[in-house]
């Protein structure tokens, strides 16, 4: 079986102290209930009589170079995108907790029925959200901005690679930072950091009533190149149409393979640290290292 990292104990004094110091009335607090979905950090509904919050609480234990302080590259998120994306609005945040309003909706990977429409709205959400740019570089915010992308990249690369030797992972032969630094040019074509969330699996889109009502879990996004956020968007299948109707404009296959080799490169590794096991695990890493195979053949 899998488990996700220690979590922080919820207590109630803890609740009432997060409620009070962001203005809301612990007494008018009903339920707690904890969100069984998520796989990094502790999530909770708190229903309220103000209007539902959702309460994230850092993990506690190893993980990878990039997953330190996510919690607030969340906040980071959800307050740049506003106005640009259906996002949660910051209610308050530190640096192990966030605190958000809650959004109407189920995922969409709970849903059959008007898949077309719904990609076609997000492709138009995503395009609306990359309006967003960065002034001070690129990168994850938590590890320092660069002056480039391909500064940037190289540096996320480096430290998976590093994670990798850390932990004990293998990786193919034909993986090494040379994938990266063959393509300087090309990465140096991205010459605007715009806001990427690259956790947009169906998991993390809300809909509702035919809509797209938001995006959650914003807590791996950087300031890079648009074509990385298609990575999860189209996670282990083709670049559809309708998603890319939506968006009004095609991407980069190049770049495109080779965000994808990080972003599975980050899945095989990511199990150790965390303690994944178990067939549902085992069948998970099968499936990605076809997937990371076919995306080093396209390099």
């Amino acid at each position: 079986m899998s488990r996700r990292p220690s979590p922080r104990p919820l207590d109630p004094a803890y609740v009432t102290t997060l409620l009070t110091s962001a203005g809301r009335n612990p007494a008018a607090l009903t339920t707690v209930t904890e969100l069984a979905d998520g796989t990094y950090n502790s999530v909770y509904l708190l229903n309220h009589a103000d209007g539902d919050l959702v309460l994230k609480i850092a993990p506690t234990g190893p993980g990878l170079t990039h997953e330190q302080d996510l919690i607030q590259t969340e906040a980071i998120f959800y307050r740049a995108a506003q106005g640009k994306a259906p996002v949660p609005e910051v209610v308050h945040s530190g640096t192990d907790f966030l605190l958000m309003t809650a959004l109407p909706g189920v995922t969409l990977n709970s849903v059959s029925a008007d898949r077309a429409q719904y990609r076609r709205e997000l492709g138009g959400i995503v395009s609306s959200l990359h309006e967003v740019t960065g002034t001070a570089g690129f990168g994850y915010p938590q590890r320092g901005l660069k002056d480039s992308w391909s500064k940037a990249f190289l540096g996320m690369f480096d430290d998976l690679l590093a994670d990798a030797a850390r932990y004990d992972v293998a990786l193919p032969p034909k993986v090494s930072r040379q994938l990266v630094t063959d393509r300087i040019a090309l990465l140096d074509s991205v010459r605007v950091p715009r806001l990427i969330h690259f956790d947009l699996w169906d998991g993390n889109i809300l809909v509702e009533d035919g809509r797209v009502t938001g995006l959650i879990d914003g807590e791996r996004a950087f300031w890079g190149d648009p074509v990385a956020e298609f990575v999860s968007l189209t996670l282990f299948s083709d670049v559809d149409t309708d998603l890319i109707t939506g968006y009004g404009a095609d991407i980069n296959r190049e770049r495109l393979s080779l965000y994808r080799v990080y972003l599975y490169l980050i899945m095989l590794i990511e199990g150790t640290p965390r303690g994944y096991t178990g067939p549902d695990h085992e069948g998970l890493v099968k499936l990605v290292e076809r997937h990371l195979a076919k995306e080093l053949a396209a390099l």
